[in-house]
């Protein structure tokens, strides 16, 4: 039996526990096919594992910098399912992928420093620069639509003195673009050429599509690497958000020496929870197997909503992303803002999405949408008619 089918979504769950623009906080009959999050449980061997673990009723404080079998674990999966040579010395377990950006940009930036930050991109890479106190500068990032290349050429324009460090989401959300190793090569090239960190967002290297192949930038070798602090997470692969269970990690110790001390967990005020670490471990070494159902699932549902929005809407557009389950698409025949469209879509025809716009991928963002596609199909074929229908009555309204 698969993992994935429609049945396997309970809603009745989802609607008390799915927050977060989703199931629970939305009203009763709207369809939100919005936060990165899936509609379907975890694997049963990571339930499996954080019922065992619970049994004897102990939750006593966890190492200060983590369990050793969970950085064993990370350095063991990332070599296996990416290249990556990572010390497990060096990778520390943390309360999300998000605070692990915020640890990055405090270990690496203070006030008066700059982040090249790509628009559009997740708008954590502006909030976590923000919070150190730095300034983003945005690099306009246009891709071209026919060979899924994003347009790298006039970045160093945006590199000023003060610049510090660049963000590299990679794959990229909401693009949902993976990057070939010549344009990582260029984008290290500048770093070192400009003596810059790099932030190195990889929360979706799982979710890649079996017609594209994610490069990560450690295939430059770890020698070249040693100015990358990398970001992983379990929220998007395996559905485990709301554990907040993440980590970051580095090639280099005296670069994870700065992470550690960012990080705040010596003081225990930070770091990631016993049960939480389970759940990443089992992840890791458990269920892969689950991984690559959904990666079949998710295959299935991206190939058909692009199919459907390109051939039956005809004012919207679909890129077809290479990676993540997210769909990002052009509503600029729409003539409207995105918050715009986006309202009119939750009122008159019961469906929530995204908006593009500052708030959450930048600027450039604005005049699209993104569309969550990790549900079953029956609710993501539902969503689509209604974005359909409300694109009809949209275009009537303005007439």
């Amino acid at each position: 039996m698969s993992y994935f089918e429609d049945k396997n979504v309970n809603l009745e769950v989802l609607k008390k526990k799915a927050f977060n623009l989703r199931w629970a906080e939305v009203e009763d009959g709207i369809i939100p096919l919005t936060a990165a999050d899936s509609d379907f449980p975890c694997s049963d061997k990571i339930k499996k594992a954080i019922i065992d673990y619970a049994s004897d009723g102990y939750f006593s404080y966890t190492p200060k910098t983590g369990f050793e079998e969970f950085k064993i674990s990370l350095s063991r999966y990332v070599k296996d399912l990416k290249g990556e040579d990572i010390p497990s010395k060096n990778v520390l377990p943390v309360d999300s992928a998000a605070r692990a950006m915020y640890i990055i940009a405090k270990a690496c930036l203070k006030p008066g420093d700059e982040m090249t930050v790509f628009d559009p991109c997740d708008f954590l890479f502006r909030e976590s620069c923000l919070g150190a106190g730095a300034t983003p500068v945005y690099y306009p990032a246009e891709i071209d639509e026919r060979n899924k290349k994003m347009d790298l050429s006039k970045l160093e324009d945006y590199i000023t003195d003060r610049t510090k460090m660049i963000g590299l989401c990679n794959p990229h959300n909401p693009y949902g673009v993976v990057y070939t190793k010549e344009e990582l090569d260029f984008i290290m090239s500048l770093c070192e050429k400009h003596d810059l960190y790099i932030m190195n967002d990889e929360i979706w290297s799982d979710i890649v599509y079996p017609d594209s192949k994610f490069n990560s930038i450690y295939c430059l070798g770890n020698e070249r690497c040693k100015r990358v602090l990398s970001v992983f997470g379990y929220s998007k692969s395996f559905g485990l958000a709301g554990l907040r269970i993440g980590c970051v990690y580095s090639t280099d110790d005296e670069t994870f020496k700065k992470l550690i001390e960012a990080s705040d967990v010596m003081s225990t005020a930070g770091g990631a929870t016993s049960i939480s670490q389970i759940a990443a471990i089992a992840a890791m070494d458990d269920a892969r197997d689950w991984l690559n159902d959904f990666l079949v699932h998710l295959t299935k549902n991206r190939d058909f909503a692009v199919d459907y929005i390109n051939e039956n809407i005809p004012e919207l557009h679909a890129y077809k992303p290479q990676a993540t389950y997210l769909l990002y698409v052009d509503i600029k025949d729409l003539n409207c803002k995105a918050d715009e469209f986006v309202d009119f879509l939750r009122k008159e025809v019961k469906l929530s999405v995204v908006p593009g716009g500052h708030n959450y991928f930048g600027d450039q963002s604005e005049g699209h949408i993104r569309i969550c596609i990790a549900t079953s199909t029956e609710i993501l074929c539902e969503g689509l008619n209604r974005l359909k229908l409300g694109v009809e009555k949209f275009v009537t309204k303005k007439g």
